[in-house]
């Protein structure tokens, strides 16, 4: 059986005809896998996944889970999209799976999920991703931020709040902390919809620093204006942590910036000052780092108008830091990066478009796509890429290339397509995971120094 079409342009006839191999085109995916092969991946979701089975026909719910991030990984964003790898039967030999669930079976998996599975499945596999990070010596930065997570209909924990696109739309509210320099989701919480930025947020952050081994391990934490609060400053200054955190401008903070004589320019537009300032409800002063930014025809500017000070806007950060304040607002600029992982999970891996009806089936998936990201990102730095690729770059980049699946003698075959870049273009990358060293797990480090 065979039909034929007429090509757009030059009115050649092109034969269409079946084919009994099985053809997939994520044959780049296959590097992905040999990475998680290589961390010991298998053995850590399984050991942890706390969903058993006793059916002796139901597919081991270690592959399910496996079988959502890889549909997330090679673009699905949604779980009925899931169903798509169904036919892929080269994909499911490179993973080693006899059967691929359907959508049904990955939703039933999550929602079997319970506030207390969340954390024994989740917790230990943060610990895992934590103790292959590289240590930096100057410390890493720790970045705090919430996002809006819009929902239709009415699933558990959807609540009308705060958001800026659909306001009165019901949402999630996401809180995140991101260690910077290495592109790594170190905590994360679903919330409900009509909490606010910093609700919560000393409790959040004690569970993300009890991840690392200690406080040495951040250089700073840095957070916007929905996190100014005495109770967020006091506990990272009885941690010895140093911070930048944008303040809410209040009418005295507006009087003080106002108020403020030495300027130090830094360009024809940017200007820095500084004051401390004891606010009502605070037990001790703090330093306050202003930045004055002239108003531009040809730029929409940041910070807030003041009438006292026409001309110019004005953005106040608060801080216990003791470099200059250009540094100080240079450093908190960095922070713009989160706002980069966040539309990297929303956009490349579709975080906020798996939604059940349960609260913990969605925040166990959730998590789920938090586990990948960062998975992503050491498998960037296990196959020695230089420089930072987003999700959706190493989807077209590595994962998407053509193959045919074969077999010589007993052996499985999958043929990259040569076109795509094949195994020629991915070997190297292959090279460097075979090689990649695996840190030795830091309570074992602990064991033997006791014993010795």
């Amino acid at each position: 059986m065979h039909r034929e079409i007429t090509t757009i342009w030059g009115e050649k006839k092109v034969f269409l005809r079946e084919t009994p191999r099985a053809v997939t085109p994520f044959g780049g995916v296959s590097v992905f896998i040999a990475f998680l092969q290589r961390i010991g991946y298998s053995q850590q979701v399984s050991e942890h996944l706390p969903v058993h089975l006793k059916s002796p026909n139901a597919i081991d719910p270690a592959q399910t889970y496996t079988a959502f991030l890889i549909s997330v990984l090679v673009g699905a964003r949604r779980f009925a999209h899931t169903s798509l790898l169904r036919a892929d039967r080269a994909l499911h030999a490179v993973l080693g799976m006899k059967r691929f669930p359907t959508d049904g079976t990955i939703r039933n998996l999550f929602k079997r999920f319970q506030q207390g599975m969340v954390v024994r499945m989740y917790e230990p596999l943060w610990a895992w991703q934590v103790e292959r990070l590289p240590r930096r010596a100057q410390g890493y930065s720790l970045d705090l931020d919430s996002t809006v997570f819009e929902r239709y209909g009415e699933q558990e924990g959807v609540k009308r709040g705060y958001n800026p696109r659909k306001p009165g739309r019901g949402s999630h509210h996401p809180l995140l902390a991101v260690l910077g320099e290495a592109y790594f989701i170190l905590h994360g919480w679903l919330r409900s919809g009509n909490t606010t930025a910093g609700r919560g947020v000393v409790e959040f952050l004690k569970e993300a620093l009890a991840k690392l081994p200690s406080c040495e391990w951040i250089r700073v934490v840095r957070a916007d204006s929905g996190f100014f609060a005495q109770d967020l400053l006091q506990y990272l200054e009885s941690r010895h942590l140093h911070y930048i955190v944008v303040a809410r401008m209040t009418s005295w903070l507006n009087r003080e910036a106002a108020r403020v004589q030495a300027w130090r320019a830094l360009d024809e537009t940017y200007s820095v000052g500084e004051f401390s300032l004891k606010l009502l409800g605070w037990d001790r002063e703090r330093r306050f780092v202003v930045v004055r930014e002239q108003l531009r025809e040809t730029r929409r500017s940041l910070g807030r108008k003041l009438l006292e000070v026409p001309g110019y806007t004005f953005r106040v950060l608060v801080t216990n830091l003791a470099d200059p304040p250009e540094e100080v607002w240079r450093d908190y600029n960095q922070r713009a990066c989160m706002e980069q992982r966040i539309e990297e999970l929303k956009s490349d891996l579709a975080a906020d478009d798996f939604c059940l009806r349960e609260f913990f089936a969605t925040e166990a998936a959730f998590l789920g796509i938090l586990r990948l990201f960062n998975l992503l990102g050491e498998f960037q730095r296990a196959s020695g890429m230089t420089g930072y690729r987003q999700p959706a770059s190493l989807r077209v980049q590595v994962f998407l290339c053509g193959a045919i699946l074969g077999r010589a003698g007993h052996r499985t075959v999958l043929h990259l397509s040569a076109a795509w870049g094949g195994l020629e273009k991915r070997n190297p990358l292959f090279d460097k995971i075979l090689h990649y060293e695996i840190p030795t797990s830091r309570k074992l480090e602990l064991q033997l120094q006791g014993a010795g």
